[in-house]
């Protein structure tokens, strides 16, 4: 089976003019944090620190930043405000790359089905994720076939019919208000008798009703486990990139609900605040895996960590 970690030329050009926003919001405000300035001193620091507070890196992982950059000074003796940015680079390259290995979307006989539980609240880009994922899975020559589990939403199931037919991939749906294990089991039955590579389940994203939530998606998995026992074998959280903050807190209140294995954010062409994809590799333990950097199908792409902190300092 196929795997689309490949990083073309085309996709950096897609990667680059999707965070022009961001690149151009932290470019501006790190300018101005160095201006008057020839050496890193306390009053840079401080600036760089609102510099990337306000990027939506987070507080957390700012201060972790800080104080990379903070050693450095102290080893060098003197840094000078040009350099400021390299170094930046560097330190933010670095706590990527000891967070998490870079994403790779390879499949292999031993767990055909693959099988992908998607979760997220409404209007994150969840069916748009879904629709795109499915597209390169199936461009790869790959069988795909989507469960329409949100059954909370007649919107819902509509919506992830449109994409079925746009990328012309099988779906399973039952009526609005049809119970979701019931889906995602006629899902797996329909996967494993067709003999379909890769399974992509929609769920419903009731963050409010947390309990309902949590019980929904346990249900869901002890269900597909009848069918096949390691299912899932992902389950995928879509976020929101241009929400910034908004995505953290997504974040965690999903993972205290049920447990995650990837992220996808979306909607980063959109926005200055990209930054928040550093923050959330950093601080949670879970792997980045999706960027959306744009509106054609090809635009959800694999994060690449080195990609993306070069073309962010490009």
């Amino acid at each position: 089976m196929g795997n689309f970690g490949f990083f073309s030329k085309e996709k950096k050009e897609t990667l680059n003019k999707g965070l022009e926003k961001t690149k151009e919001n932290v470019f501006k405000k790190l300018s101005r944090a160095v201006v008057g300035k020839t050496k890193v001193d306390d009053e840079v620091l401080d600036n760089l620190e609102e510099v990337l507070i306000s990027s939506d890196v987070g507080v957390s992982t700012t201060l972790k930043i800080i104080e990379r950059i903070e050693n450095r000074v102290a080893k060098d003796k003197y840094l000078d405000t040009k350099e400021l940015s390299i170094i930046l680079k560097e330190e933010i390259a670095a706590l990527l790359e000891e967070n998490q290995s870079d994403a790779d979307f390879s499949l292999t006989d031993k767990n055909k089905p693959y099988v992908i539980l998607v979760v997220g609240v409404n209007g994150v880009g969840k069916t748009t994720t879904i629709g795109k994922l499915a597209y390169q899975i199936k461009s790869l020559g790959n069988s795909v076939v989507l469960g329409a589990a949100d059954t909370f939403r007649a919107a819902a199931i509509d919506q992830l019919t449109i994409w079925a037919n746009r990328v012309d991939v099988p779906i399973v749906k039952q009526r609005m208000g049809s119970d979701p294990a019931s889906v995602a089991f006629d899902t797996l039955n329909s996967a494993l008798a067709s003999n379909t590579d890769v399974v992509i389940i929609d769920t419903a994203g009731r963050l409010h009703n947390k309990i309902n939530l949590m019980n929904e998606l346990s249900k869901i998995k002890k269900v597909m486990q009848k069918v096949i026992p390691d299912a899932p074998h992902e389950v995928l959280l879509v976020l929101d990139g241009s929400t910034g903050q908004n995505a953290f807190e997504q974040a965690k209140e999903f993972t205290k609900v049920t447990e995650v294995t990837a992220l996808a954010l979306t909607k980063l062409d959109g926005t200055a605040k990209g930054g928040v994809v550093i923050g959330i590799s950093d601080q949670f333990k879970i792997p980045v895996k999706y960027i959306g950097v744009g509106e054609g199908l090809n635009d959800l792409q694999l994060f690449n960590k080195k990609e993306f902190v070069d073309s962010l300092f490009s």
